[in-house]
C-alpha cells in the first residue's frame, strides 16, 4: 500500500500560497549570495592550482543530482522542512534527529561566516583598524536588529540580488576588455581555467568541497513549499536555483581565473591572510581601481549583510522550535520575549557564537559548515531510495529504477566523495559534534525507548518568527 504524507497545513494552520516559481528561485539565489565566488576565489585558486571554475563545475554536477533528490522529496512530503524532515519520515526519527543535529552546525556557523567576510571587507577599506573591532560592531548591529524584529526580508533580498548581479555583469565586461588588451592570460577563450599541466584531481575535489559552501541555500527553498502557488513547481524551483547559481559562479569564476591565472597575486610578500580571508576587495582593486573596489565591496557587503540577517534569524528560529519541542531545554531555548516577541536568548547566543570570527579563518569555518551540509545532502539522496524504492516498491520498471535508485545513488556517492575530501580539522570537529549528538539522543530517548521529538514546527506560519499567534 502506498504511503502518503499529510501536509502540516492540513493538520492545523495554513500558509498563504502567493510565491511563484521565480520568486522562490530569487529567494534561493539571494540566500546563496552570488558574490561569494569572489570571497573564496584566492583560497580555492591556491588549493586547486588555479582551476577555480573546474572546482565549481564538479560541485555543480554533484549539487544537480542532489537538487533532483530534494525536488522528489519536496513533492512527496509537501510540508515545509529540510533534510531532517525527509529522513525522519522516510527512514527513522532517530536518524532524522542525527541529520538535524549535524545540520545544526551549519546554522550556528553560517552567521559567523558572514561576519568573517564583512570583517575582511572592512579591513581592506580601513587597514589600520584591528579586525576584532569590526567583528564586535557587526555582531552588536545584527543581534540588535534581529532582537527587535524577525520579519522576512524577501523584497530586500531580491533588490540586493539584482544589484549584486548587475555589478558582477559590469565586472565581467571590464575583465573581458582587459583580457582583449593582453592582461591575465590575454584571451577570453582558454582551457587554462579548467585544465593545465600539474592539476591533480584530488586537489580539485578539495576545492569542490570548499565551493560547495557557495551552493548552501538552494535547499532552503524547501521551506517555502507551503507558500508556493503550487507544490508542483518546487522540483523546478530547486533545480533552477542550483543551475542558475552554478552558472553565475562558473562565469564569474572563469573570467576571474583568466584575469588572475596565479593565486599568488593575492599574497603580496607571501602574506597568506589575503588568501585565507575574502579576496573580493583585492579583485575589485586590481580590475577597476578604487572605484570598482568600492562598488564590488558594496555589492558584496550588502548581499552578505542580508544573508547574515537571514541566517542569524534562521538559527534563532530553529533553536526556538527545538526548545518548544523539548529537543533542547525549553526554559532557555523556547523563551519568547513578551515585549519584542522574539526568542531573545537564542538571538544573543547566536551573536555570541559569531564573535568567534575574531579567531577563525574563512577556510576552516566554511569546511565545518560543509561537513554538515554534505551529510545532509547525502541523507536526502538516501531518503529518495528509502521512500520510493523501499517503502513504495517503486523499482520494478526501468524508469522507476533509474529515477529512485540510480539517480539518488549517484548523488549519494558523489556527495560522499566530497565529504571524504573535507579539511581534516573539519572532519575531526564534525565527527566529535556528531558523537555529542548521538550521546544526547540516547539521553533524550532514554536509551532509545522513547520517541524523539521533531526539529521542525508542527504549526507552520510565515515569517522568521514562526511561533503561532497567541503562543507565549
Amino acid at each position: 500500500m502506498t504511503k502518503t504524507f499529510t501536509p502540516a497545513a492540513k493538520r492545523g494552520g495554513s500558509l498563504k500560497r502567493n510565491l511563484g516559481l521565480w520568486a522562490i528561485v530569487g529567494l534561493g539565489l539571494g540566500y546563496m549570495t552570488p558574490t561569494v565566488v569572489f570571497d573564496t576565489f584566492g583560497l580555492v585558486a591556491r588549493d586547486t592550482d588555479n582551476v577555480v571554475p573546474l572546482a565549481y563545475l564538479v560541485a555543480l554536477i554533484v549539487m544537480m543530482f542532489t537538487a533532483v533528490s530534494y525536488g522528489k522529496m519536496a513533492g512527496a512530503i509537501p510540508s515545509a522542512g529540510s533534510a531532517y524532515t525527509y529522513v525522519r519520515e522516510s527512514i527513522h526519527p532517530n536518524v532524522g534527529f542525527m541529520v538535524g543535529w549535524t545540520s545544526l552546525i551549519d546554522y550556528l556557523l553560517l552567521p559567523m561566516v558572514n561576519c568573517l567576510i564583512i570583517r575582511s571587507y572592512l579591513e581592506a577599506v580601513f587597514p589600520g583598524t584591528p579586525g576584532w573591532i569590526w567583528v564586535v560592531l557587526y555582531c552588536i548591529l545584527v543581534t540588535s536588529v534581529i532582537y527587535l524584529t524577525m520579519r522576512g526580508t524577501s523584497n530586500l533580498n531580491m533588490i540586493l540580488l539584482v544589484f549584486s548581479i548587475v555589478v558582477m555583469v559590469v565586472f565581467v565586461a571590464m575583465v573581458w576588455a582587459q583580457l582583449r588588451e593582453g592582461d591575465g592570460v590575454g584571451s577570453i577563450a582558454s582551457t587554462q581555467p579548467f585544465f593545465h599541466e600539474g592539476v591533480q584531481m584530488s586537489a580539485v575535489l578539495t576545492g569542490a568541497t570548499i565551493v560547495c559552501f557557495s551552493f548552501i541555500g538552494f535547499d532552503a527553498v524547501t521551506m517555502y513549499v507551503e507558500e508556493a502557488k503550487s507544490p508542483k513547481i518546487m522540483p523546478r524551483a530547486i533545480l533552477l536555483t542550483v543551475v542558475l547559481g552554478g552558472a553565475i559562479f562558473l562565469i564569474a569564476g572563469y573570467f576571474t581565473q583568466l584575469r588572475f591565472p596565479d593565486w599568488q597575486e593575492f599574497a603580496p610578500g607571501g602574506d597568506m591572510q589575503f588568501v585565507e580571508d575574502s579576496t573580493l576587495p583585492l579583485i575589485g582593486q586590481f580590475v577597476g581601481g578604487p572605484v570598482l573596489q568600492a562598488v564590488l565591496t558594496a555589492a558584496g557587503f550588502a548581499a552578505t549583510l542580508a544573508s547574515g540577517l537571514a541566517s542569524h534569524a534562521s538559527v534563532s528560529r530553529m533553536l526556538l522550535v527545538m526548545g518548544r519541542n523539548n529537543v533542547l531545554p525549553k526554559k532557555f531555548f523556547g523563551y519568547i520575549n513578551p515585549k519584542t516577541h522574539t526568542p531573545t536568548f537564542n538571538i544573543v547566543l547566536t551573536g555570541a557564537v559569531s564573535l568567534l570570527a575574531m579567531a577563525f579563518t574563512l577556510e576552516i569555518i566554511s569546511a565545518f559548515i560543509n561537513y554538515g551540509a554534505l551529510i545532509a545532502f547525502t541523507a536526502v539522496n538516501v531518503s529518495v531510495i528509502a521512500w520510493f524504492a523501499i517503502k513504495q516498491k517503486r523499482y520494478k520498471t526501468p524508469k522507476d529504477f533509474f529515477s529512485y535508485v540510480v539517480m539518488p545513488g549517484i548523488g549519494m556517492i558523489l556527495t560522499g566523495v566530497l565529504w571524504a575530501n573535507l579539511h581534516l580539522d573539519a572532519l575531526i570537529g564534525g565527527v566529535a559534534w556528531s558523537v555529542l549528538g548521538l550521546i544526547y539522543l540516547v539521553f533524550l530517548t532514554k536509551g532509545f525507548r522513547r520517541k524523539v521529538s521533531a526539529f521542525d514546527e508542527s504549526q507552520p506560519v510565515t515569517g522568521y518568527n514562526k511561533v503561532p499567534e497567541g503562543a507565549e
